[in-house]
């Protein structure tokens, strides 16, 4: 897979888990970019809630399933206060302040697929930021604070799309 794929196609770890998301909420793919787990999701069967600062790629060729929302998340105000989701996905963006907002909005069974750069990235290029990076077992210490059952984590070099040093969870809040 080529980097421009990627950019295109659902991540691997989003498609071995999307299916453990329950149909009957909306799903939210924060910071979602161009779309590509949006559209795989939708075409899954999922209500999505698309939300970026831009969204006119998704706007232009939209699923009836999805509903985009342009918005501004690295303020101090959290503009998604008081939504329910069954299923958020994360990919390829971190933002502490607010990192610990998302398990109070995953519904009971709900289901959280997080995937982004992790420490040791900096030597394969960027993000090379420590704070766009996440720490040694973060994620894995994220969904043990938050009492939330994790069904699967990785804290990995990858060399697919590129090399990366990443850490991926899904987890369940639990009942």
């Amino acid at each position: 897979m080529n980097h421009h794929d990627a950019q295109i196609n659902a991540s691997p770890w989003v498609k071995r888990f999307a299916s453990q998301i329950p149909k009957d909420g909306l799903v939210l793919d924060l910071a979602c970019g161009g779309g590509r787990h949006t559209n795989y999701l939708a075409q899954l069967g999922y209500s999505v809630m698309a939300v970026d600062q831009d969204v006119t790629a998704l706007e232009q060729n939209k699923h009836f399933l999805v509903e985009t929302r342009s918005l501004n998340l690295e303020l101090e105000e959290w503009p998604l206060e008081n939504l329910q989701f069954s299923g958020i996905v994360v990919t390829n963006y971190l933002y502490q302040p607010h990192m610990d907002r998302l398990p109070s909005m995953l519904a009971q069974g709900g289901i959280l697929i997080y995937e982004t750069f992790a420490q040791g990235n900096a030597q394969f290029g960027k993000p090379s930021n420590p704070n766009f990076l996440l720490n040694t077992g973060e994620l894995l210490n994220f969904a043990g604070r938050h009492s939330m059952k994790v069904l699967a984590y990785e804290d990995i070099y990858t060399d697919e799309p590129k090399p990366a040093m990443v850490q991926r969870l899904c987890a369940v809040k639990a009942g």
